[in-house]
């Protein structure tokens, strides 16, 4: 190995031997050859003694690890060796506990199970507004693994004393009450049993997803009683409850008022309300004006001799003059005629519109009925018919505006029926007096062949 490095060195060190060799003499290079072999070879013992010295180190290390792995592999064997004997112990004590609890175990299956059961029944009592924890304690005991305690049969029996308790007394106390618009606070809350509970001005709905009582914005009436019962003295008052525990009040909120159900008949159902509202105006307008031109013709009746113009009857008369020429009754007649035509429109004005309108709402609320099935149907194809909420929209628009046609016609009828013969009597009082007037005229002059 030393004369392999004697070799590589030399051919390391021949350029600069070359370059030297003007102006180094043998045994100057000689002797310079020497001091770099010298110091190389301190240097190769030096990374030898390193190496030596790290490989020490890692054998001392290696036994290190051989010797703590031989602990572990130690304690290991003991930690399985207890392990096996307390898994052992464990199954003796089990079939112990087994043979002592015999039937117990059979009954503890039970209390798990009527807890369960219990506990699905009160998922929506109103009493778990007032005693939130006793659903937790009931689905601990319905989920335990392990067998109930003499102290946790003896909860469960409390808690059923209590709901039988609670049940049946009429109490106020001061729950959390989410109002209808959403603010949550305090409230003193009137509790009849686990029927119904009434805050001061609403009657409460307990929600059994947020555990708490909300004020619906729809409420039904009977709050005058709740006020009553509050201020009563007496031993027994009437209070009114829900014997639904809240279903019904629950209903209420999901019934659409008379304003959802004229938005359900769409644009066709706007057009018949705003048609009806127009022949109910047309309507009362005519019959206001009826009414007066009536009271006027009956004015006019008991001052014959004085006809006005600020009535029909009036100004039939006036046609006469006050000195009529008898002798030519037939103009008389025509006269008359012509002056009762002249006051027959403004009697029956706004009849024709009245009718056609009573025509026309059926018509229109058929058009709805139709448009109403075409979004039905489309419905249907677009999400299929097995979700009845797709098509609940066209049909509540079919049907919605079929009564709405009906409802504006119906009424309507009834007043051009009504607007009719109260026009149809003033016409015939006009002629009657008319007729009247000509014999009275014509009792003191002779009669013409």
């Amino acid at each position: 190995m030393s004369r392999r490095f004697l070799v590589v060195a030399a051919l390391s060190l021949l350029p600069i031997i070359v370059q030297a060799a003007e102006t180094l003499n043998p045994d100057q290079l000689l002797q310079r050859i020497r001091g770099e072999r010298a110091a190389e070879v301190a240097a190769m013992h030096s990374r030898e003694q390193a190496f030596i010295t790290e490989r020490g180190e890692r054998a001392q290390r290696l036994a290190s690890a051989k010797a703590a792995l031989q602990v572990q592999k130690s304690e290991a064997e003991g930690l399985k060796a207890e392990f096996d004997r307390q898994e052992a112990e464990l199954a003796e004590q089990e079939k112990l506990l087994a043979q002592r609890v015999g039937h117990l175990g059979e009954l503890f299956g039970v209390v798990r199970q009527s807890a369960g059961d219990v506990a699905g029944q009160w998922q929506d009592s109103l009493l778990n507004a007032q005693y939130p924890e006793r659903l937790q304690r009931l689905n601990a005991l319905a989920e335990s693994r392990t067998l109930p305690s003499a102290e946790d049969l003896d909860g469960y029996w409390m808690l059923l004393l209590e709901d039988l308790a609670a049940s049946g007394r009429v109490e106020r106390v001061a729950l959390p009450v989410v109002a209808a618009d959403g603010r949550r606070e305090a409230q003193s809350v009137l509790r009849v049993g686990a029927f119904s509970a009434f805050s001061d001005d609403a009657f409460l709905r307990y929600d059994a997803d947020a555990g708490e009582l909300l004020a619906p914005p729809r409420q039904p009436s009977g709050l005058g009683q709740v006020e009553d019962y509050l201020e009563s003295s007496a031993a027994l008052a009437s209070l009114p409850i829900d014997p639904s525990r809240g279903t019904w009040l629950a209903q209420l909120q999901r019934q659409p008022s008379l304003w959802d159900r004229v938005q359900q008949g769409g644009l066709v159902g706007w057009l018949i309300v705003a048609m009806g509202l127009f022949g109910l105006l047309l309507a009362l307008w005519r019959m206001v004006y009826l009414l007066r031109v009536g009271q006027g013709v009956r004015a006019q009746i008991h001052a014959l001799s004085e006809p006005r113009d600020d009535n029909p009857l009036g100004r039939v008369i006036g046609v006469l003059g006050p000195k009529p020429q008898l002798s030519d009754l037939e103009t008389l007649e025509l006269k008359l005629d012509e002056a009762i035509l002249q006051e027959t429109p403004p009697l029956e004005k706004g009849q024709s519109l009245l009718k056609l309108l009573c025509a026309v709402a059926p018509l229109l609320g058929l058009l709805g009925t139709v448009t109403g099935m075409i979004v039905t149907f489309q419905a249907i194809t677009q999400g299929g018919g097995g979700d009845s909420r797709l098509m609940a929209d066209g049909i509540s628009q079919a049907l919605v505006t079929t009564v709405l046609g009906l409802v504006v016609a119906i009424p309507l009828l009834f007043l051009h029926s009504l607007l009719a013969s109260r026009s149809k009597g003033l016409i015939q009082l006009l002629e009657q007096q008319s007729a009247g007037l000509i014999a009275l005229h014509l009792s003191g002059a002779p009669r013409r062949d």
